[in-house]
């Protein structure tokens, strides 16, 4: 493999991993939210979360271009204020892939809380324990699979994520090239055929390593909470 494609893969790993761990805290809470939660409006909650499933993802990159761009007045706020650039960096890579990930992630999250009897969480209730320990102690403990495989499959749409990334971030080479980009790149110039098929299967690889390792995941959770 050369540099180009060693960065490219660095930086996809990089990108999937932080896009997944920036949205777990906020999907866990979503998904609570829609599992648990009875209020006005949560239908149309539960539409906005989905609909970066439904848009194009070049609409998606479109829009976070309009919303974060330098010359927008919260991307001009987070730049000149924090020090916070998304357009055009591997951060703005990171937040596209969390955006177009985070469907997948809450879907899972809630059919998992769903799936815990409601029964239990009344009856540490009925002995004291506020909502947040009931959550923390009860439903999260009991819904650690759908939070595995919610994050796995946020991780992996990260690694796939093209259309968003590149309209948001564009594909510049050591930045903002992912996996998805470089491959797309080496397709479109002579010789570059090669190249290419070692990034598929590459790409294909990490895919199967992050399935098994949630499998496996899994099976832990699910071993641990019999033998308890």
């Amino acid at each position: 493999m050369t540099e180009e494609e060693w960065t490219a893969v660095r930086l996809s790993l990089l990108v999937a991993t932080t896009a997944t761990a920036a949205s777990l805290p906020l999907g866990i809470a979503v998904a609570w939210l829609l599992a648990r939660g009875r209020f006005w409006g949560k239908s149309l909650v539960d539409t906005l979360v989905h609909l970066p499933l439904i848009m194009p993802p070049v609409v998606t990159g479109y829009l976070l271009l309009l919303t974060f761009g330098r010359r927008t007045p919260i991307g001009a706020f987070l730049a000149d204020e924090l020090g916070i650039v998304f357009s055009f960096r591997w951060t703005g890579a990171a937040l596209a892939c969390a955006v177009m990930g985070f469907p997948l992630l809450v879907r899972a999250v809630r059919l998992s809380i769903e799936a815990v009897d409601t029964r239990l969480e009344s009856a540490a209730g009925t002995l004291g324990a506020n909502p947040l320990w009931v959550f923390a102690t009860v439903t999260l403990p009991l819904s650690l699979p759908g939070v595995i495989a919610g994050a796995i499959l946020c991780f992996a749409k990260a690694m796939g994520e093209f259309g968003a990334t590149i309209t948001f971030v564009s594909n510049i080479p050591g930045e903002t090239q992912t996996l998805p980009s470089l491959i797309y790149t080496l397709t479109q110039v002579p010789g570059g055929d090669a190249g290419a098929l070692r990034l598929t299967l590459i790409s294909i690889a990490i895919s199967m390593l992050a399935l098994l390792g949630s499998e496996l995941l899994a099976r832990r959770v699910g071993a641990h909470r019999i033998a308890t």
